[in-house]
């Protein structure tokens, strides 16, 4: 069993280990939430490199939270923040209008829940790659056991290194190995499918 956090857009490695693990992965929603970490933050490649995203959280300082009573904070404005970033990030990319078109809600109606708000980008991830999804989702903390992959841990210390696939910039700057699945969706749309099923998942992971 894969065992997986929920994710804010999420990096390719976390992707391809949830496409791979079929029914086997288990997204968990009953875990703790933890700060700093791809449940609400993720990592988009701009011209001057890599930009952390992250969505801001209500009491996210409380300890031992769960995910799914993590609520989002729209005190600031992170949401137009957030759309600016990708605009200037990624409209020159190859997928933009078709990746565009289908995300830009995420970044103009309010979502109460963090987990809400990522259950639905997942949902749009798969809708893009073209294939159903066939995870599971636990309500209650999925306790590991020694022969179960967790990637649940705040550092996850993977040595996963991703095909090369094209990067915008990369005439001036060297390939960023992991980056958003949102990169990947900009650069290669659907084709980011086979990329995924390619990407060579045998590295441990440590914790």
């Amino acid at each position: 069993m894969v065992v997986l956090p929920l994710t804010y857009w999420g990096d390719i490695e976390l992707f391809a280990r949830l496409l791979r693990g079929g029914n086997e992965a288990v997204i968990d929603l009953g875990e703790n939430y933890i700060k700093r970490s791809p449940r609400n933050r993720t990592e988009i490649i701009t011209a001057n490199g890599v930009l952390s995203l992250s969505v801001p959280l209500c009491n996210a300082n409380r300890p031992r939270t769960p995910m799914r009573d993590m609520r989002i904070d729209y005190s600031t404005r992170w949401q137009h923040q957030h759309w600016v970033a990708i605009l200037s990030a990624y409209r020159s990319s190859p997928y933009f209008d078709m990746v565009a078109d289908r995300i830009a809600h995420f970044y103009e109606r309010e979502y109460r829940f963090l987990v809400d708000y990522n259950l639905e980008i997942l949902a749009a991830e798969y809708e893009l790659l073209d294939v159903q999804p066939d995870y599971r989702l636990s309500e209650s903390y999925v306790e590991a056991v020694a022969c179960d992959l967790d990637l649940r841990p705040k550092k996850r210390g993977t040595t996963f290194a991703a095909p090369q696939y094209f990067q915008l910039f990369s005439d001036r700057m060297p390939f960023v190995e992991n980056p958003s699945m949102l990169d990947l969706l900009m650069c290669e749309g659907r084709e980011a499918l086979d990329l995924l099923r390619r990407a060579d998942l045998t590295a441990v992971v440590q914790p």
